[in-house]
């Protein structure tokens, strides 16, 4: 027996204008549908029908976890601050988490992950080899304190999380039970009936190898990618690794030479000045020609400070989630009128890379972006002002401190599998919204923690670890996102707050008693019914509402009713038939199945 809402008593109220601070589709019509209301920036309440939304895709992702034989159990949400201390997540993590003391002064954090809590609960039971592999999962509100909340439900600061974590003696069944999840996902995510793709991405605070990302494909998602036009290669920006050409000989290359570029504190000025008093013979100077130095000030978790400089082509700019993704855990701010102050020998606008290195007279760490390799030529600042130095040769004229992966990812770039290969393929870029994060943790947890079991010999050996995480909540948004259209929301049937929305119009008695028992019977037969059973709102403002909320399969009984049929509508597609009264109920169980 399945449930009939009734829309004269169901705790839902549909609002013709868009709020006020909705800046995405989803979150517009998931609060103007009713689905979710806002307490504060980046926390909601799920209202009925939202929360049957959320408690379906839950469903979804349980019974797949279930299927791989993952066990579920379920964390505190308010955690102590040693293991995450014993880590070094607690100062890590910075502002982004919410910390509080008890009345004894005790430290504590509302979880933002549960990694530690894993690893120590494992401690704590399992000791032998004999106990792995093991993989536990479960379903559990987070807290994040996400500096610019936004989009609803899609970045809050309180959000449902499936974390899910595999407990393996070696790296040979890491590999085996990352496969398991990763199927398992992929499974998922096709319930879940919108568009996804799987990138390769950056493991970030969780450290560990190999990281996949499943990103629902949306034009408001937060994440970019890219995706080879010739291969299967894709990637979030933060973990496209740079096709660095090979080095180049330097033999022939003259000597480099300081010359005069009055007012060209620019690219852009100097490029014109270049091809203005130094044309080149082969071709036009262009703005890659130049080296360009971007400085930064880190500051580390332990609050210490650096100062930074980051040399990228002249035609690139620095990306910052990709540089934040290179020198997490800290953070980074560009340098500023004060920072210049401190450093005198720095040329502001006309800074080369003759003063910058930790062996050079401003012991700015020093890190060039991988296409600047031995044996390019460069134009860079000549650290005097109005001045630039021709023909720098990296590995003859300067040396950079390391490499960082923190230049813009653009289209058209070359694939770094196909140069690999030999393939002239090229990268697209697009947007997603993360869903899904797989990765291999490996032994960082259980090092930190002391997870460790008896092998077949009796010897302690480190159990090695696998995390695998899905947002349910933001799953909510993303779904809707993908298949909202200009009526309103538009649910795949899996995850539907309703099979059939049921509109009785008119005010005939006749009307209504036929939808309700059609309901009753609907309901007997296991299809969820939302039955619009209002009485004194116009046919209008009903059909209004049933496009709004979005269930799959819309039933009128109206003046048809008086021909014997029954009208059945498609919200997806919009198609519509006439169905025989009595044949309608068979028809529908049909349909939902």
């Amino acid at each position: 027996m399945s449930t009939v809402l009734r829309m004269s008593s169901l705790f839902v109220r549909t609002l013709r204008d868009d709020p006020a601070d909705a800046e995405v589709p989803s979150h517009r019509l998931l609060v103007r549908a009713g689905y979710i209301r806002r307490n504060a920036p980046g926390i909601y309440t799920w209202l009925p029908l939202g929360l049957r939304v959320l408690r379906r895709i839950e469903a979804i992702v349980r019974d797949e976890m279930d299927s791989i034989g993952s066990q579920e159990l379920l964390f505190p949400a308010l955690l102590p601050r040693e293991p995450y201390e014993a880590t070094g997540r607690w100062t890590e993590y910075g502002d982004g988490i919410f910390r509080l003391r008890d009345r004894k002064g005790a430290d504590y954090l509302l979880g933002p992950t549960h990694e530690e809590m894993f690893t120590l609960v494992v401690k704590d039971l399992y000791s032998s080899y004999k106990d792995l592999p093991l993989s536990i999962y479960q379903i559990q509100t987070k807290y994040r304190d996400e500096a610019r909340p936004r989009a609803g439900v899609l970045r809050g600061r309180e959000f449902t999380m499936k974390d899910a974590y595999s407990f393996d003696l070696d790296d040979a069944g890491l590999d085996a039970s990352y496969q398991r999840f990763r199927d398992a996902y992929i499974r998922i995510f096709d319930k879940l009936g919108f568009e996804y793709v799987i990138v390769h991405a950056h493991a970030g605070a969780m450290g560990g190898s190999k990281s996949e990302e499943f990103l629902a494909k949306a034009e408001v998602g937060e994440d970019t990618y890219v995706r080879c036009t010739r291969c299967d290669y894709a990637a979030n920006v933060e973990a496209v690794q740079i096709a660095a050409p090979s080095p180049v000989s330097y033999d022939d290359a003259p000597a480099a030479h300081a010359e005069d570029t009055p007012d060209t504190p620019t690219i852009e000025s100097l490029v014109t000045m270049l091809n203005q008093r130094f044309p080149r013979h082969d071709r036009p100077w262009v703005a890659s020609d130049a080296l360009k130095s971007v400085l930064m000030v880190l500051t580390h978790p332990d609050g210490t400070t650096e100062d930074l400089a980051i040399g990228v082509p002249g035609d690139r700019e620095v990306d910052q989630k990709r540089l934040e993704a290179s020198v997490y855990p800290a953070s980074f701010r560009p340098f500023g009128d004060e920072d210049f102050a401190r450093h005198p020998e720095l040329a502001k606008g006309y800074m080369g890379p003759g003063v910058l290195g930790e062996k050079n007279a401003s012991k700015i760490r020093f890190l060039v972006d991988p296409r600047i390799v031995q044996g390019t030529r460069w134009v860079a600042g000549a650290d005097l002002h109005n001045s630039h130095v021709l023909d720098l040769v990296a590995g003859r004229d300067f040396t950079a401190d390391g490499e960082i992966e923190a230049a813009d990812v653009r289209a058209g770039d070359p694939c770094p599998v196909c140069v690999a290969e030999g393939r002239d393929g090229v990268l697209e870029a697009a947007r997603g919204i993360e869903m899904g994060h797989i990765f291999q943790l490996g032994r960082k947890f259980a090092d930190a923690l002391g997870l460790q079991v008896l092998d077949e010999n009796g010897k302690l050996v480190t159990v090695t670890m696998g995390s695998y995480g899905i947002g349910p909540s933001r799953a909510v948004a993303a779904i809707a996102e993908n298949t909202l259209d200009d009526l309103g929301l538009c649910w795949p049937r899996n995850v539907a707050p309703a099979d059939v929305h049921l509109v009785a119009t008119g005010t005939d008695d006749h009307v209504f008693a036929t939808a309700d028992r059609i309901a009753r019977q609907l309901a007997a037969d296991g299809v969820t019914v939302l039955y619009d059973d209002r009485q004194k709102v116009s046919p209008g403002v009903k059909f209004k509402d049933a496009e709004l909320l979005g269930v799959p399969t819309i039933v009128v009984i109206g003046r048809n009713l008086a021909d014997g049929t029954i009208e059945v509508r498609d919200r997806r597609t919009g198609d519509r038939e006439e169905i025989q009264v009595d044949h309608v109920v068979n028809h529908l169980v049909r349909l939902v199945s």
